[in-house]
């Protein structure tokens, strides 16, 4: 990570930031940024809510939530694991909790839909990732507080860190094995439509039940959401999706919503749809036995879940859109940037690395330092920080990956 941006202010201090106090106990700030690129007919908001804490101001929070100091050996070295910030709320009570999440999700899809030039109610779909929904009907209720039509398809996709990759691979490949379970294929029936696409993770509020030290560093509140019509200003070229579960337990994550613990023909994936309007794509999780809401193992720990199979995804994801673009006489074609999962920039890295021993160089950006580990969200905001610099006809090539474990990777096209 460079200099810069090892010193980068707290995010509500920087330009073109929208600043508001949500009016919950005695007032939780809030901060979004509207993003438009339109050359390539995409935009989109991100940003957080809850008190900014530095890594020199976050020892005083961890003692406050876990009733005492950590040790030195439980303490991370957090700006060489690529984060300077990140935002906590205080301890809340459940309807407390409701009300500024419900809050903050109708404002990003309010201002992602106006970044894009449209109004709310012209929105037909909203895909959006969640690790631990504060309520089961989330969705409903920030569509309907945004304007957005009840008729409007509405995806919950719960794959921790990956459900906003998920969400957007959901949303473009018609052939994924999720959208051969349902009765209406997502992708086909988004095609042509304006879609709201993206992660919003109340994660602070999802801490508050954890007293593992490694998960109280890393994580904070964020989100993004991006606007898009698939098959028009974002096109489909190739991906590829994989799913290894836990066994060991070396992340692992309470699951806040409904799921089947059976396996469900050779898949921990659970498609239910419950209306017409309404689906849920849930991952089983490897669930801590103390009732805890997360316990990992620390940085290396995540480095071996993460990266073998991760590598693996993106190589098979490459491939497949190598091979797409010698049938459509493109075979020179390069991508622009590959926006990948932050979960830390030692991860990222060490992908960057192993996919460059395999003849494969991605620009891969860092581009997330001051929120932390905001799981399916930093997909979203790090694809926000590189539209304004892409082009019509540019191809970028987005991996996710997260708790569970599951993997998305895309490649895809954007339009004008």
């Amino acid at each position: 990570m460079s200099t810069t941006e090892s010193k980068r202010l707290s995010f509500f201090d920087e330009a073109g930031v929208e600043k508001g106090v949500i009016q919950v106990a005695n007032g939780v700030p809030f901060g979004l940024m509207r993003v438009n690129n339109s050359r390539v007919g995409i935009g989109g908001a991100y940003g957080t809510w809850g008190e900014s804490y530095d890594n020199q101001a976050l020892p005083a929070l961890l003692e406050q939530r876990l009733g005492g100091p950590i040790s030195k050996e439980e303490q991370l070295n957090l700006a060489e694991l690529g984060f300077v910030n990140r935002h906590h709320i205080p301890m809340l009570s459940k309807e407390q909790n409701v009300q500024i999440e419900v809050e903050v999700g109708a404002r990003f899809l309010r201002e992602a839909a106006r970044a894009c030039g449209w109004e709310p109610s012209e929105v037909e779909a909203i895909l959006i990732g969640m690790s631990a929904p504060v309520t089961e009907d989330y969705l409903d209720r920030i569509a309907h507080a945004a304007g957005i039509p009840d008729r409007a398809l509405k995806v919950a996709v719960h794959k921790a860190c990956d459900g906003s990759t998920s969400s957007l691979h959901l949303a473009l490949n018609p052939d994924l094995p999720e959208n051969a379970r349902l009765s209406q294929n997502i992708a086909e029936s988004v095609y042509g439509k304006k879609v709201l696409v993206g992660g919003i993770e109340g994660l602070s509020r999802f801490m508050n039940t954890s007293h593992d030290a490694n998960a109280l560093q890393l994580f904070g509140n964020a989100a993004g959401v991006i606007g898009i019509i698939p098959g028009q200003t974002m096109k489909f070229l190739a991906g590829s999706s994989r799913e290894v579960y836990d066994e060991e337990g070396v992340l692992q994550v309470q699951m806040y919503y409904p799921h089947s613990p059976q396996n469900q023909s050779g898949t921990n994936v659970d498609v239910t749809q419950a209306s017409a309007t309404n689906i849920r794509i849930a991952g089983l999780m490897h669930e801590p036995s103390n009732g805890s809401s997360i316990v990992m193992a620390g940085p290396m720990g995540m480095v071996k879940l993460f990266v073998r199979t991760g590598v693996q995804v993106v190589l098979d994801a490459y491939r497949a859109y190598q091979e797409k673009l010698q049938q459509v006489g493109e075979s020179g074609k390069s991508l622009a940037v590959a926006i990948v999962h932050h979960a830390n920039y030692k991860i990222n890295k060490l992908k960057e690395k192993h996919l460059q021993n395999e003849g494969i160089s991605l620009p891969m950006p860092w581009l997330l330092s001051e929120f932390g580990n905001v799981s399916a969200a930093s997909n979203m905001i790090a694809f926000l920080r590189k539209l304004p610099d892409l082009m019509p006809g540019d191809h970028i090539l987005i991996d996710g990956f997260g708790a569970g474990t599951y993997y998305d990777t895309l490649t895809a096209e954007l339009g004008g």
